[in-house]
């Protein structure tokens, strides 16, 4: 993480101008609404819970009075020095119209993120843009142009499906096996519950700590905290929640979002008792289905690595087929104009780096131990 400076503030171009904290949760929502990159990662009550109601803070800016760009931060600064970090993840949003081509509001949004949090504040601004090399490349040079700097060891892939074709396409552009197994699990009478409510939530858990205890890998997501966060989302941005029985039992789940015109497929579990079910297949399919006659353009099925997960990339690569794109994250951008918020923000990412490799170890001993392993 290179620590990059670039004086003070910067201008915003003539008509344009930026709101600090000048809505409320339900202007906030409605401001999501406007935008088709938003996500769950943008909406309030998920930053509220994963970093409390007053380490929030929202940015609205405008153009001649109208809202062209947004972004939601999540500030973690350290008792009494004030030094820290404002992180923006699937952010900011400027995507409003279905045909949307001007960058102009991304620049301007990004250029008042950093007048804002780096430059008035004194804390280090990190952006993970919604932007992809193989579709955005252009816009690593707006950031760079901005005063922001890519962490290069920060690399993520994901698969999107496409959903505008029709489900004919999609099935038929299946891999092979993929296809066969849908077919089994829509022959294996197995009923599918959906919906929102906090029970399904509830109901999923039990079956996601099932699929924990039978890998023993190390938890990516506090899943206790999604549930919170579903707790308080309105109606229309809550997760969506796919249920599968056999013979009336539990035997596979998935936790969905959708919000703006892309689908996130957030965790996917399958019980002890239901692996040969096939259940997952005909979740996914179904998912499909409902987010397609939603007006639901894309599905990311939400990261993809070959080496460290081979099976589960494999699942969502075969169910992709021919109809999905794999693409790179344009990456993570830094900047910053303090020294102190830089350096506290590199000691912070060196620690959580060693707990998540800590983590990870332990899954992979007791993965190992007969004692533990099943």
């Amino acid at each position: 993480m290179a620590f990059t400076t670039r004086g003070g503030p910067v201008a915003l171009d003539p008509g344009y101008s930026a709101e600090i904290d000048a809505v409320d949760e339900a202007g906030w929502r409605r401001i999501l609404a406007a935008f088709r990159d938003a996500s769950i990662y943008q909406t309030w009550p998920y930053d509220e819970v994963r970093a409390g109601r007053n380490n929030i803070s929202h940015l609205v800016l405008r153009k001649d009075g109208e809202a062209v760009a947004a972004a939601q931060a999540r500030l973690m600064t350290l008792p009494l020095i004030g030094a820290g970090i404002a992180y923006v993840r699937w952010g900011p949003l400027w995507r409003r119209g279905s045909h949307e081509t001007d960058a102009e509001p991304f620049r301007q949004a990004v250029r008042a993120l950093r007048n804002e949090y780096a430059c008035r504040r004194g804390l280090l601004v990190r952006l993970r843009p919604r932007l992809f090399k193989e579709i955005d490349p252009h816009f690593a040079s707006i950031l760079s142009a901005e005063g922001y700097a890519p962490d290069l060891k920060v690399v993520e892939r994901t698969l999107r499906l496409d959903l505008t074709k029709s489900t004919e396409e999609l099935r038929k552009g299946m891999r092979p096996h993929w296809r066969r197994y849908l077919k089994v699990a829509e022959k294996n009478d197995l009923e599918v519950v959906e919906g929102s409510a906090d029970a399904l939530f509830e109901a999923f858990i039990g079956i996601y700590r099932e699929l924990v205890r039978r890998k023993s890998f190390a938890e990516p997501n506090d899943i206790r905290e999604f549930r919170m966060i579903q707790q308080r989302l309105p109606a229309d941005q809550k997760m969506m929640i796919l249920l599968c029985k056999a013979e009336g039992k539990l035997c596979a789940g998935l936790v969905c979002s959708a919000i703006g015109d892309t689908a996130l497929y957030l965790f996917g579990a399958t019980s002890d008792a239901g692996l040969k079910s096939r259940g997952s297949y005909l979740l996914h399919w179904r998912l499909i289905e409902r987010l397609k006659s939603a007006g639901i353009a894309t599905y990311d099925l939400h990261g993809i690595n070959p080496e460290a997960n081979p099976g589960t990339y494999k699942f969502k690569a075969d169910l992709c087929g021919n109809n999905g794109q794999d693409v790179h994250f344009l990456g993570q951008f830094d900047t910053c104009t303090s020294r102190l918020s830089h350096g506290c923000v590199a000691l912070g990412d060196q620690l959580r780096r060693a707990v998540r490799t800590l983590k990870e170890s332990k899954a992979q001993s007791r993965a190992k131990d007969p004692a533990t392993a099943r």
